[in-house]
């Protein structure tokens, strides 16, 4: 199976991994987040999968993230209830989201696509 490639076609982070992507003949099933954001029950496998805190799934320097107050907010809640806030828009998960048998990558770190090579 190919891996799955989250991503939003304006966030210039998901073009420089698309990049990457297709400059090493990485074959991926890519799906935009504004069109099909993950849902809880994905977000909750890719949690743990990845073994990293629910706050590295959120854009916290994304528009949304602030104007909820986040920041704030976010330490309060259970796994949960950060799961499900999670799956309401696309706009509050970073990006991009590679997702396969290497596991979970949360955003593109150009070393970490690399063992993928």
């Amino acid at each position: 199976m190919k891996p799955l490639f989250i991503y939003y076609p304006k966030c210039s982070t998901c073009k420089r991994a698309i990049k990457f992507l297709e400059d090493n003949n990485i074959d991926v099933e890519y799906r935009d987040i504004m069109l099909e954001n993950p849902t809880k029950e994905e977000l909750k496998k890719w949690l743990e999968i990845s073994g990293l805190p629910i706050k590295r799934f959120y854009n916290t320097s994304g528009i949304v993230y602030r104007e909820m107050n986040l920041k704030e907010k976010l330490p309060q809640m259970s796994d949960d209830e950060a799961l499900e806030l999670l799956s309401t828009t696309g706009r509050l998960v970073r990006r991009p989201l590679l997702i396969g048998d290497h596991g979970v990558f949360v955003g593109f770190h150009q070393e970490m696509y690399e063992t993928l090579v």
